[in-house]
């Protein structure tokens, strides 16, 4: 059954629910990228393999637990460790992968209500999926953080960001080379603690450079 690679940064909080919701057979990896509230040891204390990543960004977290993914062709899943996703859907979203019907599978996010995604966000993402589908013809809604592949394509992708361009990159270089991708819906609730990234509109602006980057 999948890993699930899940990035962390300050998410002590979110992470003993978001741990005992992890479906069965799915191997949490979470990836500590420089935590300062003892994420790490709460994971630990909770049965999940930890992965430390000293170089940080979020490019970095996720190569970083796709690396130490089991070596084999199964499917790995990745998702955002702050408590705005439902580990219970991975498996709606690995599901088209594991029955070969898709090659990358992506979780468009349906917010539970308004506060779950800050309008800033909405519209940088809304801007980056449509640059999405005007470059490589893929009809996707969002640049979903729940996601699932399998674990030797990802790697033969090469992926080169290592900060907030590396999800764009991925979509790109997978649409590229001609994978199958697919979007199945998925619950989108507030966070639980202070994004880093969508809770602020200069974090927001950092990713959506990041992102411009991956585009070029």
């Amino acid at each position: 059954m999948p890993d699930v690679v899940l990035p962390v940064l300050d998410e002590a909080a979110a992470l003993p629910a978001l741990l005992a919701a992890m479906p069965p057979g799915y191997r949490p990896l979470v990836v500590d990228n420089g935590s300062t509230d003892g994420s790490a040891d709460v994971a630990r204390q909770l049965g999940a393999t930890v992965v430390v990543e000293a170089r940080r960004g979020f490019g970095s977290a996720c190569w970083a637990g796709l690396s130490a993914s089991a070596p084999d062709d199964g499917v790995v899943c990745f998702m955002d460790a702050d408590g705005s996703l439902d580990p219970s859907e991975l498996p709606r979203v690995a599901r088209p992968v594991l029955d070969g019907r898709a090659d990358l599978a992506l979780g468009a996010r349906r917010p539970s209500t308004s506060a779950a995604w800050p309008l800033h966000a909405r519209a940088a993402n809304a801007a980056l999926a449509w640059e999405l589908r005007r470059r490589t013809g893929v009809g996707l809604s969002d640049l979903g953080p729940m996601r699932a592949a399998r674990r030797d394509q990802l790697v033969s992708l090469g992926i080169r960001d290592r900060r907030f361009g590396w999800p764009l990159e991925m979509v790109l270089r997978a649409a590229a080379a001609g994978w199958r991708l697919t979007e199945v819906d998925v619950a989108y609730r507030p966070r639980i603690g202070r994004s880093k990234v969508t809770g602020t509109v200069a974090g927001t602006l950092r990713t959506v450079a990041d992102m411009t980057r991956a585009l070029r």
